[in-house]
């Protein structure tokens, strides 16, 4: 994470980081970095730590604000291409699946392919990639996609917001670098997140 941040320090980008309770070396690590930093006293999951981030860019004056993994998965010529793009609409969304090819495992395509066809034939959401994470908007935006969800149910509860809402967007074609440690660290939780959303469609 260190290495990226002093990449993304480099261009000059106001950077918010989010430690979602970590009992690691992460505060010391940053302590020195030009960086706000923000600590959850214990893990609540990623669409809590993005939600405190996007409140906290709000309570600082920012304009916007992009959602960017800390894994490294995530590439900075993309920031760029979206930032062109959020000149011109509110919200901007990445996508795996729009041009640009990732590599992605065969375990980790099988979750997105599912994903995929859950979101567009039982929510009625036709999003190229529902389950990416990197996106862009506005912060006026910000009241009209605020997602409740603390899991990675934030995900689809963010675009069922823009889509319900007819609200302004792109989605763009993105490249995702796959490390083995991000092939894997989200599969489990995306197969709970796919059973607490056929729950909810089902029973809610």
């Amino acid at each position: 994470m260190r290495e990226l941040l002093d990449k993304v320090i480099e261009k000059n980008y106001k950077v918010i980081v989010v430690d979602d309770g970590s009992n690691d070396s992460t505060a010391e690590i940053l302590k020195h970095l030009p960086i706000d930093y923000i600590k959850h006293p214990i893990n609540r999951g990623q669409g809590a730590a993005l939600k405190t981030g996007t409140i906290l860019a709000e309570q600082l004056g920012y304009d916007a604000v992009i959602h960017f993994d800390a894994d490294g998965q995530h590439r900075l010529e993309d920031v760029e291409k979206i930032i062109e793009q959020l000149n011109l609409h509110d919200i901007v969304l990445g996508s795996r699946y729009l041009g640009v090819k990732s590599d992605i495992p065969t375990k980790k395509r099988i979750i997105l392919f599912l994903a995929k066809l859950f979101s567009k034939y039982l929510l009625g959401l036709g999003f190229t990639d529902p389950q990416n994470g990197l996106r862009a908007f506005k912060l006026s935006c910000f009241p009209d996609i605020s997602w409740q969800k603390d899991d990675f149910q934030h995900c689809s509860e963010i675009l069922s917001n823009i889509s319900r809402k007819k609200l302004d967007y792109i989605e763009v074609p993105i490249l995702i670098n796959y490390t083995k440690y991000s092939a894997n660290k989200t599969i489990k939780p995306q197969i709970k997140m796919g059973w607490k959303l056929i729950w909810n469609k089902l029973f809610n």
